[in-house]
């Protein structure tokens, strides 16, 4: 492992509860509805529908059960709420960890999928920035490079004056954060933790991350 010079990270569900940021995010939306329409309740609905699992179509259902008649311009309308809206988020404690151990020793990076506002807003509100020698963010390049797309990782190598095998990528979806990094020569960990959205995800041995670790605290043993 004396070889890898850059570790990089994902950010959501592998640094901090990505629950988190929909739990401050529906409360966002709920205020902004209560001062609209003066109705109480959306954050509770809302609420309720993520945590059985339900994605994609929460804000169309929560105002159906609210009565509230809409047209898809108001569905757009709380969406830009919800992604611009400044998080309350926070790192995991192995996450905060491993910023403060490897920093020192390692070239750290962030590669993240998600809209560039949104995706800022949570590394402002994590108070990461300084730790990271270099963050891409994959919109800024487009959505067609958002993970899986190698370009992130090439921008990676390229900001950090770096070779595949000299870069370690930690993440936890194992369709969209390993397959690149693996064909450009990185080593790839993904991280399963109790209560993550992806952990019991299935893939082939492609896309798959080359380990599987439960906890930040497993790259003190790695390395």
């Amino acid at each position: 492992m004396d070889n890898i010079k850059v570790l990089v990270f994902d950010l959501d569900d592998t640094l901090f509860p990505e629950h988190e940021f929909v739990f401050s995010g529906f409360q966002a939306v709920s205020d902004w509805v209560q001062s609209k329409y003066g109705i109480s309740g959306f954050f509770n609905i809302a609420w309720k529908l993520f945590k059985e699992g339900k994605r994609g179509k929460i804000f169309d259902q929560t105002l159906d059960d609210l009565e509230i008649k809409y047209e898809n311009s108001l569905i757009q309308e709380l969406v830009q709420v919800y992604r611009e809206h400044k998080p309350a988020i926070s790192l995991h404690e192995d996450a905060q960890w491993v910023i403060e151990h490897f920093k020192s020793e390692k070239q750290l990076g962030l590669i993240t999928n998600g809209f560039l506002k949104t995706q800022q807003n949570k590394v402002r509100a994590l108070g990461i920035e300084s730790s990271f020698k270099e963050i891409v963010y994959c919109d800024a390049y487009g959505f067609k490079n958002w993970k899986p797309s190698p370009v992130p990782y090439k921008k990676m190598m390229e900001f950090t004056g770096s070779e595949g095998d000299e870069c370690m990528y930690i993440g936890d979806h194992p369709y969209k954060d390993f397959v690149a990094a693996k064909n450009l020569g990185w080593l790839t960990l993904r991280i399963c933790r109790k209560d993550g959205e992806y952990t019991n995800v299935m893939a082939d041995e492609s896309h798959d991350a080359h380990c599987k670790i439960r906890s930040l605290y497993d790259l003190k043993d790695i390395f």
